[in-house]
């Protein structure tokens, strides 16, 4: 690994408006993967708390709070509930494919359809399509679009439903961006199906973890990410399980990250 991967150069964001908690303020520190080592450094950063975007990798770093907790699921233990495994079983009609991170108009377009329904006031909403072929194509590590379609007619492909942005790192793969049909009233439920397929892939490919990014202990939106258990949680002292006890600690206790060495 070369020294610039070795030592990477990080810079901090100014603060803007935290999307998650009313009235705080978000700032992130990050640097840029480049080089052929790329992947390596970007592996080395998701293991504390880094996630990528495109060619960058970051994580919160605001000042005076670490609501925000790295999570992850570990993936050779995960039990699916009752609800789950039914869901499982409701969707295994469906063909999904791993692509390459080419970005097509279809996937735009559900994800076009999937912002104006879940996030019409998102800092994505004002996407276009070369906003979203640089998601998808400005990746310097191994990644895929994961595809949900319904089941093909007459050798014609089904309709694109479901769509993943996935990483695979060394130690398991990182959802960077999932969307789907948000409002089917007959394919409810459809972005707890594709986390449990990831879940599914990791433990089939032998990696150990699926990571989902952040979890902050009181934002709704992030709520969901505690249903897959076992979980783990990026605390002070590394990675841990996440337990009913300490869902019920305050935030800024469980949320505490390890500073960079």
């Amino acid at each position: 690994m070369t020294a610039l991967s070795r030592f990477p150069r990080f810079f901090v964001t100014s603060p803007s408006p935290c999307p998650y908690l009313p009235g705080r303020q978000e700032r992130k520190i990050f640097t840029e993967l480049t080089g052929q080592h790329a992947g390596e450094l970007n592996d080395a950063l998701g293991r504390i708390g880094f996630r990528r975007s495109q060619s960058v990798a970051y994580r919160p770093s605001c000042a005076g709070c670490t609501a925000c907790v790295s999570v992850r699921v570990v993936a050779d233990e995960f039990k699916p509930n009752a609800s789950q495994r039914k869901l499982l079983k409701r969707y295994s009609d469906l063909e999904v494919t791993a692509c390459k991170p080419w970005a097509t108009e279809e996937q735009f377009d559900l994800l076009h359809r999937y912002l104006k329904s879940r996030h019409p006031g998102g800092g994505m909403a004002a996407m276009d399509e070369n906003d979203y072929a640089d998601m998808v194509e400005q990746s310097p590590v191994s990644s895929y679009v994961i595809e949900y379609r319904e089941p093909s007619v007459d050798g014609e492909r089904g309709r694109l439903i479901g769509a993943c942005i996935t990483d695979q790192q060394a130690d398991g793969l990182s959802m960077i961006y999932s969307f789907f049909e948000a409002d089917s009233e007959t394919r409810p439920g459809l972005g707890n199906f594709i986390i449990m397929d990831h879940i599914v892939r990791a433990r089939t490919a032998g990696l150990p973890y699926v990571y989902l990014g952040y979890w902050v202990k009181g934002s709704a939106r992030m709520a969901y990410k505690t249903r897959y258990r076992p979980i783990e949680v990026l605390g002070p002292n590394g990675w841990s399980l996440l337990s009913d006890e300490d869902m019920a600690l305050s935030a800024p206790v469980l949320a505490r990250v390890p500073e960079l060495a």
